[in-house]
This record gives structure tokens, sequence and C-alpha cells, in this order.
């Protein structure tokens, strides 16, 4: 097995917005068209970490409607489900109106069922006494059942095969952040390509958001007052939450993802790109850091899972741009590799995860910054070691450190969470 490429896959792919609300418009699109007649009935179940992530989230190509619910409404309108992860590029007006009216309605539902895990998507749509469903397990384009009327549907070139991601996730945990890093340096021709794609489609989007004006323009203020350095960890910040700005905000573009993560994806390839380039770091060394973000972004999340109650910004993108820095400075040097995943997790390892939203920018500044700062340091021979705090003897033990945090010591984050966003929500509807 090919662990690069089954992660490039299954884990790196082009998403339309935030990766839960589109995972849902994506298998409702892909039970949507086993039937042949109008919609008149939606009911969409999903696990806890995919509710909590699209509950406020801006839809992109909605005008600024937000949520799951309008997401799986439109994929079942759209009916395109070969459109996988950009699925939403099929809005038109005409769809949107429908869609609108269509939620007004009690006929769509949406429900929380905190008893499934990892990321699940359950979608049944009806049409006059026809149904259909699509379940999504494991990852976001993962479709693992198709039905019409309660009978499997064979696969179209539309839907992929279902072969989980399970046995690559496998074979992932159990390897060390050393043979990753020989991984990265034997990438072939065809994953070069794709690994500039990701460059290119999220400096796209990078340079979109600066007209929002939100956190990218307000640190981009900041150095132009001379409140900071006008220097690359200011300019690799403003790069990355532009892009997640634009992508938060609902803007119509596409991003790379990392880890089945937009907002991963940003930091994951942006942040050694900007570096590296500022650096003069040679291209062919520069994408094979990339290359190595990815491994590391998905390695982690092995063992926190998809959704963690912490933000993977935070502990599995921004450790992998952190090592692909010192990989494009000092090779497969594993002592400073060590160190600075060491640096960054003992940073910012306790960031919550509290669902996708424009707030997310600002955490993806703070991962750009951290990651920098750690790939820094360890250069330069500093670090954070066994002594202080979670962090362990080697990085694989500080990985798995952190994953008894978020999935043991965190248990109840989330649902303490979800539960604080629900009872805003219900406020808010009960005062208009």
């Amino acid at each position: 097995m090919n662990i690069l490429k089954a992660v490039l896959k299954h884990e790196v792919f082009p998403a339309l917005g935030c990766t839960e609300p589109i995972a849902i418009a994506y298998a409702a699109s892909a039970a949507a068209k086993q039937l042949d007649g109008e919609m008149d009935g939606l009911t969409i179940v999903v696990d806890h970490g995919a509710y909590k992530n699209g509950f406020a989230v801006t839809i992109p190509n909605t005008g600024g409607e937000q949520g799951n619910l309008i997401a799986g409404v439109l994929g079942a309108l759209i009916r395109r489900p070969e459109l996988k992860m950009e699925v939403l590029s099929g809005v038109t007006d005409d769809i949107l109106a429908r869609a609108k009216a269509l939620v007004e309605t009690d006929r769509m539902e949406i429900h929380c069922d905190r008893s499934r895990k990892p990321l699940y998507v359950d979608v049944t749509v009806r049409s006059g006494s026809d149904t259909a469903r699509a379940v999504i397990r494991g990852s976001h384009t993962n479709i693992v059942l198709l039905e019409r009327n309660g009978e499997a549907m064979q696969h179209s070139g539309s839907v992929p095969d279902q072969a989980t991601p399970k046995d690559f996730k496998d074979a992932l945990s159990k390897k060390t952040v050393a043979e990753l890093v020989d991984m990265a340096r034997q990438i072939d021709d065809e994953d070069y390509a794709y690994l500039k794609r990701g460059i290119d489609m999220n400096l796209r989007i990078s340079e979109a958001g600066y007209a929002l004006k939100k956190v990218s323009h307000y640190v981009s203020e900041l150095v132009a007052a001379k409140h900071r350095e006008d220097d690359v960890f200011s300019s690799c910040e403003v790069m990355t939450s532009s892009a997640a700005d634009a992508r938060m905000g609902g803007l119509g573009l596409p991003v790379m993802s990392s880890g089945g993560s937009g907002n991963q994806g940003i930091v994951a390839i942006l942040v050694p790109h900007v570096v590296g380039t500022h650096c003069g770091i040679a291209e062919r060394t520069i994408i094979e850091s990339i290359a190595l973000s990815h491994l590391l972004n998905s390695y982690i999340k092995c063992f926190t899972g998809d959704l963690s109650p912490l933000c993977g910004c935070a502990i599995a993108a921004g450790v992998g741009a952190a090592a692909a820095i010192v990989y494009q400075q000092a090779g497969k040097d594993m002592t400073k590799i060590a160190l600075a995943i060491n640096n960054l997790v003992s940073d910012i390892g306790g960031m919550l995860c509290d669902g996708a939203k424009s707030g997310c920018a600002l955490k993806v500044a703070t991962s750009t910054n951290s990651a920098i700062r750690s790939a820094y340091m360890a250069l330069n021979g500093h670090g954070i070691t066994q002594t202080e705090g979670f962090v362990g003897e080697t990085p694989e033990d500080t990985i798995r450190n952190l994953s008894k945090i978020g999935t043991l010591g965190m248990s109840l984050a989330d649902d303490t969470m979800l539960g604080i966003m629900i009872d805003k929500a219900a406020h808010r509807a009960h005062h208009g």
C-alpha cells in the first residue's frame, strides 16, 4: 500500500465550503439522484462533530445562508454527486430559492446522533412513496451505503467504491514520523503535480479573501501601523487568515483540504509554501515538505479522530507545517523535527474546536504564527522536552499524549460546547 497516495486520495481533495456540510450535501445529492420525482421530504442524521462543525458556518453560493440543513437541501436539489465536495458549485438562483422555501417547512429535518463516531452522515430523501438513502462514514467522500426503496444500488462512476479509509489509516498509525519523512521524499510526478495544484488553489482563495476585510485585513492594518513587523510571520498570517476568511465567509471558491478539512489544508499547504519561498528553498524541497505536512496532519488524526474537541488547525495542521519548515532547512534531522512538533503542541495543543465559523480565521492565524516560531526554535536547537507538561520522549509519544487529552480528558467538551451553541440558537429563535 502506498500510504502517501492513499492520504492524497482520501484526505487531500478540493472542497467548496466547510467539509462537514458539504459532505452532507454530497450524500444528499447521491441519494436524490436515485429518485425520479421532486423531493418532498429530507431527513439528515449526523454525528455530533459534524453537527457542531456545520452548525453556524456560511454555505457557499447562498448569499449568507448558514448551517447543515440548507446544505443538505441544496445537495438534494442539485442531484450531481459527480461533483463530490464541490457539489455546491451547482447552486443556481432557482435552486437556492427552492431550498430556502423547503427549509421553512417541517418536511426538512436534521438530527444529531451522539452515539455515532467517527464522521457519520446519513441522508434519506423522499419523493412520494419512493425513498433513497446515502450513508457516509469515516471520511467525507466515503459513501458506504446507497439505497433506493430499501434496496442497495449498484455504484456508478458518480459514487466512489465502498472501500473504507480504515485500512490506510491503520497502516499510517503504525508509522513513525521518520518514516513519514521518507515517504514525503519519494513523491512521483503525479503526486508532485497534485501537491502544486493545492498551492495554486489555496493561493487563489487567499487573494479573494482580502476584499472581505475580516481577520486578514486587521493583521495587515497592524503591520501598516508598525505595531507588527513586516516579516514572514505577518505575511504568512495574512495569507492564511485571508483564505480562511474567504472560506468561512462562503465565497464560491474551492480550497484544497488536508485531513478532510479545508482550514487545515490552508495551514498545511500555505505555511510551508510561504516560508519556503521567502527563504529561497528549491521548489522540489517545498513540495516534499508539503507532502510531509499532509502526512503528519493525517497521522495525528489517526489518534485524535477527524472531529476532535481540539482544533485540528492547531494540533494537526500546525504540527505538519512546523515539521515541514524544519525539513526544508535541515532535511531529515529528526531531533529538530521532534523539537518543532513538541514546541507546537506545547504552545497551542489545548485550543478548542467550537465548530466552523468566521472566527476560525483567528485560529488559523494563531496556528500559522506558532508553526513558524516552533520551527525556528527547533532549527536553533531549542525546544520543549519531556520534562515539561504532557510532552513525550518522542514526537509519537507527544501525539499519543495529546490524543488521550482530547479523547479522554475532554470527553465532555464537545457535548458542553454543542449545548451552549444549541441554547444560543434557541434563544435567538425565541426572541426573533
